[in-house]
């Protein structure tokens, strides 16, 4: 298994997208997006996911260079409309200026419709922790990306509709709480596919609603789905999705869920804004996270757990590990963006 250096791993990015006619600012917001994704354990965010993105920009359904067009602006929303450019670009831009409006206000929001696969919500959640922010992001697939059924259903319905809640503070960092609402990402099916590996039970059922580990049914014709999240109580998994799917596609203008939509391309999301200072104040609420931090991790531990962990953990220790020991790729993955690299010239960057 390949290991690279996230800077190796994303300046081949960035050239990558540069030969499909990205300008250099763009292609480096993306990339920065996409290893930072593998560097924090998310592999499903990252660089597999480059030949879906260079696709959609060589078959045009993907517009790089495109601005963020803002439809109805107050002091406190943003309505944007993405116009299908790079997802990260255009949410960076968005984010940054709700930013701006909830350190004014107090609190903001802002949606956005039509924009490409915007890729780890937790990268926007930690920009805003920087800036002494709590952020609230969720997302659908823009109507399409149907893959999770409802309880009992067999039929995928809905996306994997991710939230994400980030807030400053805490001993480590800031705890970001990053996930899809089904019980896997369909990224980490794709992954297990092109690597030819089986998933873990519990993840997917096949097009008769039964278990399985072979994430090729996921695919089939007919398909198979990804289950909700909560194992026996999937349907509060299921019924969070379903509210944010009306969120997101309701609020952006852009769509929910649909009959005979298109394969994905992008998202609609919603994002909201707080600024502490404008509430309690910061000073109280480092205070609280300070003192429910150590309570609960301080929390006496059954007989084989070594310690509590709390969101933003895992990502912090694969950070770390990764950025020591470097980024792994799996064979089939590496070969895949092998294989484009030599279809657009770019060279192979140095394996660790």
């Amino acid at each position: 298994m390949p290991r690279f250096s996230a800077t190796d791993l994303q300046e081949f990015t960035t050239a990558l997208f540069m030969s499909v006619g990205v300008e250099r600012p763009e292609a480096e917001v993306v990339a920065r997006g996409l290893v930072g994704a593998n560097l924090r354990g998310y592999d499903s965010h990252g660089v597999m996911r480059i030949p879906f993105y260079i696709d959609k920009i060589q078959d045009g359904s993907v517009h790089p260079g495109t601005s963020l067009t803002i439809e109805h602006e107050t002091p406190a929303i943003i309505a944007g409309d993405g116009g299908w450019g790079l997802g990260q670009v255009l949410c960076q831009d968005l984010i940054g200026r709700l930013f701006d409006k909830a350190e004014l206000l107090g609190i903001s929001a802002g949606s956005l419709r039509r924009v490409a696969h915007m890729g780890r919500l937790g990268e926007y959640a930690e920009a805003g922790a920087e800036r002494g922010l709590i952020t609230i992001i969720c997302a659908n697939s823009h109507g399409s990306g149907q893959r999770v059924a409802p309880v009992g259903g067999i039929r995928g319905r809905l996306g994997t509709n991710p939230l994400c809640i980030g807030v400053p503070g805490g001993a480590g960092g800031p705890f970001v709480l990053d996930f899809g609402t089904s019980a896997t990402a369909e990224g980490k099916v794709r992954v297990k596919k092109i690597a030819g590996e089986k998933v873990p039970l519990g993840w997917i059922l096949d097009s008769d609603g039964e278990p399985t580990t072979d994430p090729n049914l996921l695919y089939g014709k007919p398909p198979g789905s990804i289950l909700p999240m909560g194992g026996d109580q999937a349907y509060k998994g299921f019924g969070l999705a379903f509210m944010i799917e009306m969120l997101s596609g309701g609020l952006s203008g852009g769509q929910c869920s649909y009959p005979d939509a298109p394969p994905p391309m992008g998202n609609c999301t919603l994002f909201i804004v707080l600024s502490p200072k404008h509430f309690a104040g910061m000073e109280h609420l480092r205070q609280e996270i300070a003192t429910l931090e150590a309570f609960v991790r301080e929390t006496p531990r059954r007989a084989g757990c070594d310690r509590i962990t709390l969101p933003g953990d895992p990502e912090r220790n694969i950070l770390a590990q990764r950025e020591a020991e470097g980024i792994p790729l799996d064979e089939g993955n590496w070969q895949a963006l092998v294989k484009l690299a030599e279809s657009r010239g770019v060279p192979l960057p140095a394996g660790m």
